[in-house]
């Protein structure tokens, strides 16, 4: 029993009396780690943007008779229902507003747009923007 106590102590000495394996590593400091600062507008929400302006200007809405229009980005991995679509020419320039839903990996949103014609033939997409 005096034997394994007086090894323990001469253990302890070993652990925490300075033998430091790694005392001959360097650390370097230049590297540093922290959180990414988010932004409001990113490169997924852009390409979802764009994908749902593209279905909400590529729809006949003629045929479609109020029917939801579905969308999907495979670049993000994000899908909705566009419900709505309005289009109305009231100021002389042809524009249609949207009402959609956004599954992502951010979860379930819905959203409210406005794109409008631009060009020849080119829309523009004016607001997309997060329903309260």
């Amino acid at each position: 029993m005096a034997i394994a106590i007086l090894s323990l102590f001469s253990l302890g000495g070993c652990v925490g009396g300075g033998m430091d394996m790694l005392s001959s590593v360097k650390v370097d400091r230049s590297v540093s780690t922290g959180t990414i600062p988010t932004s409001p507008v990113t490169t997924d929400s852009v390409s979802d943007e764009t994908t749902v302006r593209n279905a909400v200007t590529s729809a006949d809405l003629n045929k479609l008779n109020g029917q939801p229009v579905p969308w999907a980005n495979a670049s993000t991995g994000s899908a909705g229902v566009i419900d709505t679509i309005v289009e109305n020419n009231a100021s002389g320039q042809v524009c249609r507003q949207f009402r959609t839903t956004r599954h992502s990996y951010e979860g379930i949103a819905n959203f409210f747009g406005k794109t409008c014609l631009i060009g020849q033939g080119e829309w523009q997409l004016l607001s997309f923007q997060q329903a309260g």
